[in-house]
């Protein structure tokens, strides 16, 4: 699968995206977060679903589409 996201230096996870790919994910997930604001006053369990689906999306993206991989790392560099 290609690469979208660079790894993180320290910790778990994935950092910034590295390819148009990545910041297209991104730029989707924060328009549905922001849209998602729209019912906070309305039902905030549509707001809370909305936003729990699109970050849990999100997450499963980055994991397949991290350079490699999610893993623990400690600041060496590779």
């Amino acid at each position: 699968m290609a690469e979208w996201f660079a790894q993180k230096r320290y910790g778990l996870g994935a950092g910034r995206p590295i390819a148009w790919q990545g910041w297209l994910v991104l730029g989707v997930y924060l328009a549905v977060v922001i849209g998602a604001t729209q019912f906070a006053n309305r039902n905030p369990w549509v707001m809370g679903s909305l936003v729990i689906t699109a970050t849990a999306m999100l997450l499963v993206i980055a994991a397949k589409t991290t350079r490699g991989g999610w893993r623990w790392r400690w600041g060496e560099k590779e």
